[in-house]
């Protein structure tokens, strides 16, 4: 007898199961077949096994030595308030063992706003730091030696404005562009996709990504002028495969796009960098990260680079936002711990952790130490940096590389045979695969399929409060309207007047480098929101039609009693009242993350309402025009950026302004519980917290309809 069959007749004697051993198989979210026992025999075919690391396709890893050499860098993604504010905690942070600051802004930066546009009376300081223009910039990196500190910038849609300003603050300290060290995101495409802080439509977008990286590759050379990101796909429901398959099919559109505007390949490749997020599925993570190396080497390969650093994928990870619950949040510790391991054994770059506070709020201080601790405790104290990937000749990793690679490349066929990645996504194809993988996930969770701790098993009778931040909206946005007046009353307005022209005649003729006059505007004290302004003159404002998916999320549901029993209710008040429930689903303000209001969208509509989408970056006035037009029986909104306390009060005051007070009104997602007796007062519902089961949502909003009905 073998030793593989000596192996399956003890393993079906300890299963005790009538089912062949290697039939014991689990299925993945990416349709692939995890067996109970690899060997030998799953590494046939493979050609790559003697790959080592620092040599193509670069599977072990980017650099020979790797982490024994040099660890990767601890990176915090932190942004708030004022930039004074975050200043302080970057200086704390880089004292306490960061290594590199991550700026996050907020999302009326994102969007191209200054700080008192009326449609962002929500968003200032709420979900990031504020910057409205150089001078803002100079007080975020004060006392921060740019030639020495690497500074990451997740930013996309304003990302003109935003480098310009970090370009002439480095300039204004002393340090020349040449010596700046750093990534900006500036990833539009999976703006396009899933993240939705996009600005203009997607041809003049394209020409901005194309001017960045002529700019970057004669003045910045080292700059990461991109940072290709399938870090939000994943956060947007993207299963490992779809992620791995759209950020190299977005890398490779940003190829074509470059040499389409006269740069030769090692212009600028070897700046390129990407970003992938990194969840609780431990091996699959590794495997994500080994493959992506190996993807974008075979893409690079087609454009014949000279240097070898052009086939050379350099990554940064973040650990999962979504993973993190509401419900038992210090478990949130263990998972992001997970999760880093998976980042650096699948050999990232840079890595930022997530706090554990974060499904609830911002980070505390205290939840940012832990976080940061992680990496530390990884770094200096596991063993981990020992030895370069410790994975290679794993029967079981290098065979799940393998595989993962091969449902990437049979993805990104499906985006060549739709004419590219910028066409797909013109056709919606790429949402539409991410949505319905969401859709799946939540209803693999809320059956009970897929295992949450302290959320549908080993659940907590009681919860312990958690001190969490709370950003004063109206006080960050009050002092940044100062700070604008302040800027406009002493700069030169000829010269502003000048700068601006010129961008409006860049955009018009689709001539110049867009980045150069930019740097230019910001030099003479051009605002972002000006800045931004200029160019929409003649590009506008890019308005995504939106579509949801149906029947994934209620066939996984068909058992669940609580399900049932709602979509009976439904049926129920459809032939008592003779149409359906219909509820407005709506975000507003500028937060662009779509994933909760789609997944609920579609949950809804198999459990029988009628459902009614309101655009993205809507006003609270235009949700309660829309809520009457359509005439809904209840609006659910969903909040993650923070700014529920000032958006939900002025929608409840329209819709009494209107004479709809009958309209109820329920909200859900990142809310801290200290905020539900303020929403509870000021006239919602109901609330549903991260983690709450959309059958149970369900329920409680039919039950809420059907009481309204009564009385």
């Amino acid at each position: 007898m073998s030793n593989l069959e000596e192996w399956k007749k003890l393993a079906a004697k300890e299963s005790k199961s009538d089912t062949p051993i290697e039939k014991l198989s689990k299925d993945t979210l990416e349709n692939i077949k995890i067996k109970p026992l690899y060997t030998q025999e799953d590494l046939k075919n493979l050609d790559y096994l003697d790959n080592l690391p620092g040599i193509d396709p670069f599977i072990r890893g980017p650099r020979a030595t790797m982490y024994t050499g040099r660890p990767w860098t601890i990176r915090q993604y932190a942004g708030f308030s004022t930039a004074e504010e975050s200043n302080a905690f970057y200086k704390k942070t880089l004292a306490g063992g960061g290594q590199g600051v991550s700026v996050a802004f907020d999302l009326a930066t994102h969007r191209g706003y200054d700080s008192d546009h009326p449609r962002v009376t929500g968003d200032v300081g709420k979900a990031g730091v504020a910057i409205d223009s150089v001078e803002d910039t100079k007080v975020l990196f004060d006392q921060i030696p740019l030639d020495k500190v690497s500074v990451s910038m997740t930013m996309n849609g304003a990302v003109l404005p935003i480098l310009a300003n970090y370009i002439v603050a480095a300039e204004e300290q002393g340090v020349p562009s040449e010596k700046l060290r750093g990534t900006i995101q500036n990833d539009i495409l999976k703006e396009f996709m899933v993240r939705n802080t996009y600005i203009y439509p997607p041809k003049p977008s394209m020409k901005i990504i194309a001017d960045i990286f002529e700019y970057t590759s004669k003045k910045m050379p080292l700059f990461n002028s991109i940072s290709i990101s399938g870090y939000h796909m994943q956060e947007a429901g993207a299963d490992a495969a779809l992620e791995l398959a759209y950020t190299i099919a977005d890398g490779k559109e940003y190829i074509e796009t470059a040499i389409g505007a006269g740069l030769k390949i090692d212009d600028f490749a070897p700046r390129l960098s990407f970003f992938f997020g990194i969840g609780m599925n431990f091996y699959m993570e590794i495997a994500k990260l080994r493959a992506a190396r190996l993807l974008w080497s075979e893409v690079v390969s087609k454009y014949n680079p000279s240097n070898i650093k052009s086939k050379m994928l350099r990554t940064h990870c973040q650990t999962s936002g979504w993973s993190l619950t509401e419900q038992d949040p210090y478990n949130n510790i263990i998972r992001t711990t997970v999760e880093a391991m998976a980042a650096v054994f699948g050999g990232t770059q840079s890595l930022h952790t997530n706090s554990f506070d974060e499904a609830i709020a911002l980070p505390t201080e205290f939840s940012a130490k832990i976080a940061r601790n992680t990496q530390l405790i990884l770094q200096e104290e596991s063993g981990i940096t020992n030895t370069v990937d410790p994975w290679g000749g794993s029967y079981f990793m290098e065979s799940l590389t393998n595989e993962i690679a091969n449902k990437a490349r049979e993805i990104m066929s499906e985006v060549d045979e739709n004419g590219g990645m910028a066409s797909a996504i013109e056709k919606g194809l790429p949402k539409l695969r991410i949505e319905k993988a969401a859709a799946l996930k939540q209803a693999k969770i809320d059956s009970g399929a897929e295992v949450i701790v302290g959320v549908n098993k080993y659940i907590n009778d009681k919860e312990d409060p958690v001190d969490v931040l709370e950003i004063d909206n109206e006080k960050v946005r009050t002092h940044q309207v100062q700070q604008l007046e302040k800027i406009k009353s002493q700069r030169n307005n000829a010269e502003v007047e000048k700068a601006l022209k010129a961008l409006e005649k860049s955009a018009e003729t689709m001539e110049g480098n867009t980045l150069e006059l930019a740097v230019n505007a910001a030099r003479v004290r051009c605002t972002v929101g000006e800045i931004t302004q200029a160019l929409e003159k003649s590009w506008g404002r890019y308005q995504a039609t939106s579509q949801t998916v149906s029947g994934v999320y209620g066939k996984n549901l068909e058992k669940n009693e609580t399900w049932m029993g709602v979509m009976e209710q439904v049926k129920t008040f459809e032939k008592n009242q003779g149409r359906r429930p219909r509820m407005l689903v709506a975000k507003m303000g500028q937060d662009g993350h779509d994933r909760g209001a789609k997944v609920i969208a579609s949950a809804f509509a198999d459990a029988g309402f009628d459902i009614d989408l309101a655009p993205l970056f809507s006003t609270p006035e235009e949700v309660a025009k829309q809520a009457i037009e359509n005439d809904v029986h209840v609006i659910g909104v969903s909040s993650q950026a923070a700014g529920h306390k000032t958006l939900i009060p002025l929608l409840l005051s329209e819709l009494k302004k209107l004479n709809a007070e009958d309209i109820i009104v329920v909200i859900g997602g990142v809310i801290p519980k200290q905020d539900y007796q303020f929403l509870l007062d000021s006239g919602v519902k109901d609330i549903f917290g991260p983690g709450t089961p959309i059958q149970e949502s369900t329920d409680r909003v039919i039950k809420h309809i059907l009481q309204a009905n009564k009385e």
